[in-house]
């Protein structure tokens, strides 16, 4: 198995993922290695066409304004 090195994290970082990967009980290790996994496998191509399935099957419509609706809730 490959090894990588990765210099000059901040300790924020760093305690940051130690956190979180104690959160999930799992070590440091186990979490930056399920990070990558995940990272590495996501497909951003299949992302784009449905993007663009939903911008073709939605054209045209007439849609409310998400600002308008949101004053109006919040002024209740």
């Amino acid at each position: 198995m490959a090894q990588v090195l990765i210099r000059e994290l901040s300790g924020e970082l760093v305690d940051r993922l130690k956190d979180r990967a104690r959160r999930r009980g799992r070590s440091l290790e186990a979490e930056l290695r399920v990070i990558l996994e995940r990272a590495a496998s996501e497909d951003w191509g299949e992302a784009r066409d449905l993007s663009a399935r939903l911008r073709r099957r939605l054209a045209g419509r007439r849609h409310s304004d998400s600002l308008e609706l949101l004053r109006r809730d919040r002024s209740r």
